[in-house]
């Protein structure tokens, strides 16, 4: 039997103290800096503020169960709604644990590997989740300029200086969307059409001495585009329907979020710009070098969509954002994960012994 990997780093309580720690001090700091007195008075907690609040958690509830079906389609129903609840939530746990600029794909592998999923479907289904969520942002980056107009989607003040870099948000959008574009189309190339080429042309490159050190691990991804190639042979126009429509409402969901917070505290705004404006904020946020955007995503909250925020209550509001789509997945995934190890470890030696005969078990 092959022998399960440990459980991953990024899973152990005390990192999870870093994320909420961060993120609590920037939103006092935004707090702080805005807060006159009055401030909190603005709000007026009413049914609408209270129905638009619930509808948050709607879209987030939509996002998950979004999730949930794609992996149910990716895995042909392997996966039950339970274990697949599980996938979701540890994959958001894994997900809010590392940087973004990292990801959690690789913890994704071996979560669905310890599912029972083999390692090289394992592989195509964490592939082909990345490229269908790069594709929707690809598809509605435009359509979000028809509908909200160029001009709306970069705050002005934010132009002059973002975080002391002088690329300005438009450069760094720019090359957060080419470079996205870029990816997705390897990997469309790779995956559907030439998996082998890839994998050679990838062992020349680390063939140079300055990357010969990598030149195993190149090998190894080469190998695993020619399994997730393998995999994905044979699937139809009804199976890729049903995968992007799962993640087309997952994403929308995901950013409607915070149309609904916005809703709940003020009406009358621009809903096509506030969600247009998510975008870009994504683009940021994708760059964070810390867990889960945590501090970053409040402060690009602050920058992006101040104007449509009751005056100096956006840090405010970016904290109920954040209470609403990012620490329920600390809680959930911190009761979860301890019953999953076990029951998949249970699951493991169940399995090891129904393989065994009766020779061996005597």
């Amino acid at each position: 039997m092959t022998e399960q990997p440990t459980a991953p780093k990024q899973f152990r309580r005390r990192n999870i103290i870093l994320p909420i720690l961060i993120g609590l001090a920037v939103t006092a700091y935004l707090l702080y800096k805005d807060f006159d007195g009055k401030s909190f008075g603005q709000i007026h907690w009413t049914v609408q503020t209270a129905f638009w609040l619930f509808m948050g958690m709607v879209m987030m509830a939509i996002r998950d169960l979004g999730y949930m079906v794609r992996i149910r389609i990716l895995t042909d129903k392997a996966l039950s709604w339970r274990r697949s609840f599980d996938v979701i939530m540890l994959w958001e746990f894994a997900s809010a644990l590392s940087p973004s600029v990292v990801g959690g794909s690789g913890i994704a592998m071996f979560i669905l590997n310890r599912e029972k999923i083999p390692l090289g479907r394992s592989t195509a289904i964490v592939l082909v989740t990345a490229l269908l969520d790069e594709l929707f942002y690809i598809i509605m980056v435009p359509v979000c300029i028809l509908l909200a107009g160029w001009g709306n989607l970069f705050p002005l003040d934010m132009e002059k200086n973002f975080f002391g870099l002088s690329l300005g948000i438009k450069g760094i959008f720019y090359a957060g969307y080419i470079f996205i574009f870029i990816l997705t189309t390897i990997i469309l190339l790779s995956v559907f059409f030439f998996p082998k080429g890839f994998k050679n042309v990838l062992i020349a490159i680390f063939k140079l001495p300055v990357l010969r050190r990598w030149a195993d691990k190149a090998a190894n991804v080469g190998d695993e585009v020619i399994v997730t190639s393998e995999e994905l042979k044979g699937k139809n126009f009804l199976f890729w329907f049903r995968c992007f429509s799962a993640t087309f409402f997952s994403w929308t969901a995901r950013f409607l979020v915070i149309n609904c917070l916005i809703l709940a505290f003020m009406a009358g705004a621009d809903h096509f710009i506030i969600y247009a404006r998510q975008m870009v904020m994504w683009v940021i946020m994708l760059i964070s070098p810390t867990p889960g955007s945590s501090g970053v995503a409040e402060m690009v909250f602050q920058g992006f969509l101040a104007e449509f925020t009751l005056p100096n209550l956006s840090g405010f509001q970016a904290l109920v954002w954040r209470l609403m789509s990012y620490y329920p997945y600390l809680l959930i995934g911190l009761i979860i994960f301890p019953r999953w190890i076990i029951r998949t470890r249970k699951s493991e030696v169940d399995s090891e012994d129904a393989h065994l005969k009766p020779a061996d078990k005597a």
